[in-house]
């Protein structure tokens, strides 16, 4: 796993054996580095290094697109009840954030990602994020593969890929019995198809929620939500396989 250094409000997600070049000297990261220690670049300005988390790797992963946001990662852990032991199918890797938190998690995911380019960028970000050993990057385009798929029972099913509809179809063969599918969409229209491949593939608790969050503005006139900012992101489709 990389470690992330901090000094004042810059940070550097570096990997040990790393060499920093900034306007504040050189700074060597040991191989021995570990969370907690402070080191000095060459001038003498020290750097604190900590252990990343889930809002760092969200920060600092190399992107090939926009990442799914934090929020929308929560409400996906949070309504699926993943966790240590399950076993994930998740397409649409791209940066793969969302199998990072899965991973981190005690996950074991096996997610697509359709560009060989973005699945290598994707191996690169599981490596920084220290959970190559549970996340299997496979390039392809995960309908090619259902049949193969189908009978593993997976214990949950992320989607955020413009075919969804069709593999929520096939969810019924793909997840074991209680499992969750999590689709994500950036459009209304793309939902109802969830929804509604949802419904005749027999999936039970189908629920539908647009992804909205407001940060509030504290100043000496009031309070009141923040005007600057994208608050919606998109919608997000669970489902249940009973």
């Amino acid at each position: 796993m990389a470690l992330l250094v901090v000094h004042g409000d810059r940070e550097y997600l570096l990997a040990r054996g790393d060499r920093l070049e900034t306007d504040l000297g050189v700074l060597e990261v040991p191989e021995d580095a570990t969370p907690g220690e402070t080191l000095e670049t060459h001038l003498g300005e020290p750097f604190e290094v900590r252990e990343p988390r889930g809002p760092d790797l969200f920060d600092h992963l190399e992107r090939t697109g926009a990442p799914m946001m934090p929020r929308d990662v929560g409400l996906v852990m949070g309504l699926t009840g993943a966790g240590a032991g399950d076993r994930v199918l998740d397409a649409g890797t791209g940066t793969g954030i969302l199998a990072v938190h899965l991973a981190n998690a005690g996950a074991d995911v096996l997610t697509y990602e359709r560009d060989p380019d973005f699945a290598e960028v994707a191996r690169e970000n599981m490596a920084t994020a220290g959970v190559a050993e549970r996340v299997q990057v496979r390039a392809g385009d995960v309908c090619e593969d259902l049949d193969e798929l189908a009978g593993e029972s997976f214990d949950l099913l992320t989607l955020d890929t413009e075919d969804a509809p069709a593999v929520v179809a096939r969810a019924p063969d793909l997840l074991a019995g209680g499992g969750f599918v999590a689709v994500y969409s950036p459009f209304a229209e793309s939902t109802r198809e969830v929804v509604e491949a949802a419904r005749e593939a027999g999936l039970s608790t189908i629920r539908s929620l647009e992804t909205i969050q407001r940060e509030m503005d504290f100043d000496d006139r009031g309070s009141r939500p923040s005007t600057a900012g994208v608050g919606h992101t998109g919608y997000l489709t669970v489902a249940r396989n009973e």
